[in-house]
């Protein structure tokens, strides 16, 4: 690993760090995603076992966010999760560590990357109006964000939205379905 950069299950203290970034931030968007310390420690300790790729970002000893990928299909990989402590959030540490996961990533053979992001906050037109057969395809073209919603996060970084899973998580709040071809737009992955 390049420096900066580490592997989440290097040591237990690095894990219980990455438990409290997912915990902690998590807590604001979804209280129920991991309600507690032991559920966010769990799902750590499913992030980092194999073939899963999982790996964090950090300023001197202090873990500033991580990120896991899983296999999904045999080239197509999905992204599970990505968090950035929110003091450091906006300054570059997603992109360059969401960089390093994917040049990881396409030196095992993966060229596919894929990414739900939900919405359970409204933070996104999406969440307007009802989702149709007759509207979907026109409401994810003209998608408007609100309140910060990370798939523009995932946009800047090469995603593009492939559709969306209309009331995922309850009436008006969907899930916003992302992928790459990581074999293109290669970028640096060095630590800000």
């Amino acid at each position: 690993m390049k420096e900066g950069f580490c592997k989440i299950n290097e040591s237990e203290d690095t894990k219980k760090q990455a438990a409290e970034i997912l915990f902690k931030t998590f807590t604001e968007i979804n209280k129920d995603a991991w309600p507690d310390m032991e559920s966010a420690l769990e799902e750590v300790n499913e992030c980092v076992t194999e073939p899963n790729i999982c790996i964090g970002i950090k300023t001197g000893n202090e873990l500033t966010g991580w990120v896991g990928l899983r296999p999904m299909y045999e080239l197509t990989w999905e992204l599970h999760p990505m968090v950035i402590k929110k003091e450091f959030q906006g300054k570059g540490y997603g992109k360059i560590l969401l960089n390093e996961l994917e040049r990881i990533a396409l030196e095992k053979g993966v060229i596919g990357v894929f990414a739900g992001s939900d919405d359970e906050t409204y933070s996104t037109s999406l969440s307007d109006k009802e989702i149709t057969a007759g509207n979907i395809f026109e409401e994810i073209i003209n998608i408007k964000n609100y309140k910060n919603h990370p798939y523009e996060f995932y946009k800047k970084c090469g995603y593009c939205i492939i559709g969306i899973i209309p009331n995922a998580n309850g009436d008006r709040k969907p899930d916003i379905l992302l992928w790459k071809d990581i074999r293109k737009n290669k970028q640096s992955t060095t630590p800000p």
